[in-house]
């Protein structure tokens, strides 16, 4: 056990994170303090730093699954090659229970909608959201309303994930500091610890690797982290059969013709468009643009 702990593959993991690899992957069963004793008795110290934390007080979990789901991402050096790439994610304010993961190379609003669309075709549509208040979920201009304006019914249009979270009939709630979502932020302390571990032992070293290993990685997680709800009722919605969830999740723009029955629209090669028309009746007819990852 002290020659695999020191080897390449297990180094990096933490005392109790080594103690899950030995069951899983070497056929070994042994209680964490013997393992600690084992371990620390030959000179080998757990690379997890326990750092003196400022103690906040912590919300109360919400009664029902589906009822808040936080969201977030997260930089780090997931591969340990040195380079940085952004793991979008969410978690069950109730349970817990990782409800999707999403990996690119920097934090972006696709990496939000995949992470969303894991959490609808898997769970179900959520009651509300908590983000925080990057310009992808809201403008930066809605904190500049005055009063008098918003009074007089002054709206400030939404961002394209703000408008897809309303057609799917889900409430976005902005945190206003880290620690209001304190849930995820302690998720991503253990997947930092964790990930980049299991990444090694699987040989992942790509994105397309870590969005792949993914889907059984959340089952193992939430089986032994997630805990039951209060209220066993869920709260999810179950999403429509006859709504399309890439024609939601995805970025819509709109244009009108002009005198040549032309529009134009500049797009980028990393992207396809489908193109989504009412019937041309006359010169000014609308044209709603779907713009989907490839």
């Amino acid at each position: 056990m002290v020659a695999l702990k020191k080897s390449d593959s297990y180094q990096s993991a933490n005392f109790m994170h080594f103690q899950e690899l030995l069951e899983e992957h070497e056929n070994i069963t042994i209680s964490y303090n013997a393992l600690h004793t084992i371990l620390s008795s030959n000179g080998v110290k757990s690379p997890k730093k326990h750092r003196k934390k400022k103690v906040h007080h912590r919300r109360k979990r919400k009664a029902k699954e589906g009822q808040l789901i936080q969201i977030d991402a997260s930089p780090h050096d997931w591969f340990g090659t040195g380079e940085k790439y952004d793991i979008h994610g969410a978690i069950d304010d109730s349970t817990g229970k990782i409800m999707g993961l999403y990996m690119t190379k920097n934090e972006c609003r696709q990496g939000y909608f995949e992470t969303l669309r894991s959490v609808v075709l898997n769970y179900g549509i959520p009651v509300s959201i908590y983000t925080d208040r990057h310009t992808i979920f809201r403008s930066p201009k809605a904190d500049k309303l005055t009063i008098e304006e918003q009074l007089a019914g002054k709206t400030v249009k939404d961002t394209q994930f703000g408008r897809a979270m309303k057609e799917l009939g889900i409430t976005m709630i902005p945190a206003r500091s880290p620690q209001a979502k304190g849930r995820i932020e302690r998720l991503w302390d253990t997947l930092q610890s964790r990930l980049p571990v299991e990444f090694k032992i699987a040989g992942i070293s790509t994105i397309e690797q870590a969005n792949e290993f993914f889907a059984d990685y959340l089952i193992k997680f939430n089986e032994k982290f997630a805990v039951a709800p209060e209220d066993t009722i869920c709260a999810f919605r179950t999403l429509p059969e006859e709504i399309c969830i890439d024609n939601i999740l995805c970025v819509k723009e709109e244009r009108i013709l002009d005198n040549g029955l032309t529009f134009s629209f500049i797009i980028s090669a990393s992207r396809s468009l489908l193109i989504v028309c009412q019937s041309i009746q006359n010169r000014k007819s609308k044209f709603f643009l779907v713009l989907n990852s490839v």
